[in-house]
């Protein structure tokens, strides 16, 4: 059974503190949202959970295998894109599953294109279909519809909903508009530390946002 649960977590990055306290728990079929300023960790947030980083301080509980897609493609450039993702495939040992994934996310027609060869859009679509192929129990995605157009992100939406109905769990860190089925916000406005707060306050009045 699949879940996940911070517990008072604080995160470090760089020498400096990004958020602290912060705690929830998702379960099987559950998803969550996570917002804040820039600056904030979100996406530090995503690799606490994934095991990546270490949590400063407070407990952070997995039940089930994860998987990550954030801006790191982790595909081989020079591979035509089905031999590449075949490689993660093999080791998850869910080879059979890549076609639907690829399917899913709407790749399956560029299968023989070279990686480097792929746009912004599609090599964020492999990314995720690598992450559907995975057979992982928690999905965590980070900003998973930047690069993609309405009918990718349609399609990402239907790929959470079947994981969420098998029991799966997703966790996304986003700005733009991603619709999840009973999913919750996880918001660090409220845990970030001064320091950071402090430096995207200054931010927002150089940018002529003080009066905000």
């Amino acid at each position: 059974m699949s879940s996940l649960r911070f517990d008072d977590v604080a995160c470090w990055r760089g020498g400096r503190l990004l958020f602290e306290g912060v705690s929830f728990a998702l379960g099987p079929g559950e998803a969550a949202i996570v917002t804040g300023p820039n600056g904030a960790g979100k996406s530090s947030l995503l690799r606490v959970a994934a095991g990546l980083l270490e949590a400063a301080a407070g407990t952070v509980v997995r039940e089930g295998m994860v998987a990550l897609a954030d801006e790191n493609v982790a595909l081989d450039r020079d591979l035509p894109l089905k031999k590449a993702l075949r490689f993660w495939a093999r080791l998850d040992r869910r080879g059979d599953t890549l076609p639907a994934a690829m399917e899913a996310m709407g790749i399956a027609h560029l299968a023989p294109v070279p990686v480097r060869m792929l746009s912004t859009g599609q090599r964020k679509r492999a990314a995720l279909a690598r992450v559907i192929a995975s057979g992982a129990d928690i999905w965590l995605l980070d900003e998973p519809t930047n690069g993609l157009d309405a009918e990718s992100v349609g399609r990402l939406e239907q790929a959470c909903a079947a994981h969420q109905t098998a029991g799966g769990i997703v966790l996304a860190a986003t700005h733009q508009g991603f619709a999840l089925a009973s999913s919750r916000s996880v918001n660090l406005s409220p845990f970030v530390s001064s320091e950071v707060e402090t430096r995207f306050s200054t931010s927002l009045e150089a940018n002529g946002f003080g009066g905000l």
